[in-house]
């Protein structure tokens, strides 16, 4: 599974260089389509990723007004929480850049987490008008320890879904309910992107993109485009055990 794959000195220049992603990405999809279509990540990861993007000279470098902002998960508590993805994103970017209301199209964790699920998917369908041919333009995902993405634990059913595009999900080991999009509208995108950062990363990885395809086990894996190009940046420490 070894992709389009740029390893970074530092935790610092995987961030710039994921804000340099994302503009370019967003200047390509205004230029030829008239908006573009992002799903942020939560995590730790993109945090920096987002205030590097809502500060200094970047604000002026995308036109917000033609950006419409997707979640590729959020956890199932209220848009305040400390939990939230969708307060990240607020208190990092959204807050921080010219981007209409109205185009900001969060995942409503505090409803029932089906409920919830099946009101964004109607969302997603209206915007993205598939299969007529919109699609989301970047996807911005990260990766857990145990090999999950989004919120597509292992082992879980949505890991394999092709119809439904958005499913409330649950880690096997956790309590919290969250929903997530399936693969079956992440691998319509046009550029997934992942950001890893950190030592803790580096064996899983190493297992995603070098061993055996397991996406059962490691969801991540089930993330393959069939039209559009996977990216991963990663920073030195995340990428120690791949073989040069």
């Amino acid at each position: 599974m070894r992709a389009d794959l740029a390893v970074l000195p530092s935790a610092a220049a995987l961030a710039d260089a994921a804000a340099g992603r994302f503009v370019a990405a967003a200047g390509d999809a205004i230029a030829s389509r008239g908006q573009f279509i992002v799903a942020l990540s939560g995590g730790s990861t993109p945090r920096d990723t987002y205030l590097r993007l809502g500060t200094g000279a970047l604000v002026s470098q995308v036109m917000w007004s033609r950006v419409q902002v997707l979640w590729g998960d959020e956890r199932c508590v209220p848009p305040h929480d400390v939990e939230s993805n969708y307060r990240m994103a607020r208190e990092t970017l959204l807050d921080r850049v010219p981007v209409p209301a109205e185009n900001v199209h969060r995942i409503h964790g505090e409803d029932d987490p089906a409920t919830a699920a099946g009101v964004y998917e109607t969302t997603l369908r209206a915007l993205l008008r598939t299969p007529a041919g919109v699609r989301i333009d970047l996807v911005l995902l990260g990766l857990g320890e145990d090999g999950h993405t989004a919120s597509l634990f292992p082992g879980s059913a949505a890991v394999h879904e092709q119809t439904r595009w958005v499913m409330a999900a649950r880690a096997a080991a956790a309590s919290m309910w969250r929903i997530t999009l399936t693969p079956a509208v992440i691998n319509a995108a046009v550029e997934v992107l992942f950001l890893v950062s950190g030592a803790a990363k580096a064996g899983i990885l190493r297992r995603v993109l070098e061993g055996p395809r397991l996406p059962l086990e490691l969801p991540a894996q089930a993330i393959a485009p069939s039209k559009g190009r996977v990216r991963w940046c990663v920073d030195a420490a995340a990428a120690a055990d791949l073989t040069p």
